[in-house]
């Protein structure tokens, strides 16, 4: 089951058409071993690496997946679960400079990101297609539960999409 267009805000548009499964845990884990793997093929040597001043570096790239994951799960599980309170949004721009990412390295981010997302298909595997299609409101708009895991899938390709095309051909 894929979410059906008026279950997401418009801004979910950019991501979830990058997802080609039908089935969400089907989509989380083939995602979590793409991630994974592109970003563990990256030398350590450049996970301070940013294509120009300003723009995150790779560490930072990997770190904004990780936090926004954590962030869409909660959403999922609040709405799952019937909350009714509009979680907060978050400013990404803020997270990765407070990320201490000079302490991080590339294989701590890896072992981090396998681990969340090991629970989130563990989270979305335990929803019922009823569960699924719950929805709430978020800053940018009502979303089913559904939708989120989609766009968490997305979110990581397009990410994954920009390193590919802007930072890896500079290295």
């Amino acid at each position: 089951m894929r979410p059906q267009a008026g279950t997401y805000p418009g801004y979910y548009h950019n991501y979830i058409p990058l997802v080609k499964q039908d089935n969400i845990i089907d989509a989380l884990n083939t995602n979590e071993t793409e991630t994974y793997h592109f970003f563990k093929s990256i030398p350590s040597s450049k996970g301070d690496f940013a294509y120009e001043a300003g723009k995150w570096s790779i560490k930072g790239v990997f770190n904004h997946l990780i936090d926004t994951e954590r962030i869409f799960a909660y959403r999922s599980l609040r709405f799952a679960r019937k909350d009714e309170k509009q979680p907060l949004s978050f400013e990404q721009d803020d997270y990765v400079p407070n990320a201490e990412l000079s302490k991080r390295t590339l294989e701590s981010l890896l072992d981090e990101f396998s681990t969340l997302r090991k629970s989130n298909i563990s989270m979305f595997g335990s929803f019922d297609n009823e569960t699924l299609l719950r929805s709430g409101n978020t800053a940018a708009g009502k979303a089913s539960v559904l939708s989120i895991g989609f766009t968490i899938c997305g979110h990581n390709i397009h990410h994954m999409n920009v390193v590919k095309e802007r930072y890896l051909p500079k290295m």
